[in-house]
């Protein structure tokens, strides 16, 4: 699989990321032996990148990642998880259903971007993951917390970057506003952005993909499917975790039907259109199962002709001022 170096470095992530939340019991429980197939899966199809949170399953995702790579060499893969919530035990009070997770609510988070909180996030990630390093780290979904993210929480990175305790360093968020300025005013690597380059919203065109193009920043892009609309377009399906919009529901159906006249999957067409992009480096993939990773691998490996980003441009369901695959070095 198709490898990329995160910005200046020196840390490379394959061209699919592993997204560990799904085995975190997201929206619904995985058991023990299918999250630990589909990290088998995975290693198997050649992904070699693996991203957690201790907000998912409220550390469930990275204990259950940790053991599951445990035993591989720590040299071959490239492990990423996130900093700014801290998990606070509590007493059990029903489930974690109310943040997306199918867990024992035994634990509170904590918002927290100071340095103190971002060393003290590494140091019980890495004991949950039962390993020695963490590769990339970012600070997670600090919308509401813009002010402390960067007086408090990004110097803190870059000091643990410059230590040697993480090789490389950035934010993750569904939003490109936001990103694009972690992107001009520090040093960050790469940033990993949810959602906001699919074929139903460009919006990080405007300013976040030429940004870090033009400063060797690298972009992961993740909700490639928007959560659901372009896996699956039909009525009941979600967009960005919530009911679709019937207008963005035909218009998915539009480029579907569009995708399969070049017999193309549209979750395929989705998938090589947010990586066609030159500033990309690679796609996070949510997976819950070994079905489920297998099924990302072959959409990567399918053939996604010319012609269709040429028709869906003919057809104004692209934007014209932003490079079509081909251009953008689609794999």
């Amino acid at each position: 699989m198709r490898r990329s170096t995160l910005g200046r470095s020196g840390v490379e992530i394959t061209e699919l990321s592993f997204g560990a939340a799904a085995i975190g019991n997201l929206f619904s429980p995985v058991a023990p032996e299918e999250a630990a197939a589909a990290v088998d899966a995975a290693w198997d199809v050649g992904i070699r990148t693996f991203d957690t949170a201790p907000h998912y399953g409220l550390g469930l995702s990275e204990r259950r990642l940790g053991e599951a790579l445990r035993g591989r060499p720590r040299d071959a893969y490239t492990l990423s998880t996130k900093v700014g919530r801290l998990l606070e035990p509590c007493p059990a009070d029903g489930d974690d259903l109310a943040h997306g997770f199918a867990v024992p609510a035994d634990h509170r988070r904590v918002w927290d971007f100071s340095a103190d909180g971002v060393r003290r996030s590494i140091e019980e990630s890495l004991t949950r993951l039962g390993l020695d390093r963490i590769d990339i780290v970012h600070l997670h979904d600090p919308d509401d917390h813009e002010e402390a993210a960067f007086r408090h929480g990004y110097p803190a990175l870059e000091r643990l970057r410059a230590e040697g305790m993480v090789g490389a360093i950035g934010a993750g968020m569904n939003q490109a506003a936001m990103l694009t300025r972690f992107v001009r005013d520090t040093d960050v690597d790469t940033v990993l952005c949810a959602g906001r380059y699919t074929l139903l919203d460009q919006s990080a065109l405007a300013e976040l993909l030429p940004e870090a193009e033009a400063r060797g920043t690298s972009v992961i892009v993740g909700g490639v499917f928007n959560s659901g609309l372009l896996a699956d377009p039909r009525p009941g399906a979600t967009y960005d975790y919530t009911a679709a919009p019937d207008d963005l529901l035909r218009r998915a159906l539009r480029i579907e039907a569009v995708a399969a006249r070049h017999g193309v999957p549209l979750r395929a067409a989705a998938l090589h259109y947010s990586l066609g992009h030159p500033a990309v480096a690679g796609a996070l993939v949510g997976t819950r199962s070994a079905r489920e990773v297998r099924d990302a691998a072959d959409l990567l490996a399918q053939d996604v002709p010319a012609t269709l980003w040429d028709d869906l441009l003919a057809e104004g369901l692209l934007p014209k001022d932003g490079p079509l695959p081909e251009d953008g070095g689609a794999r």
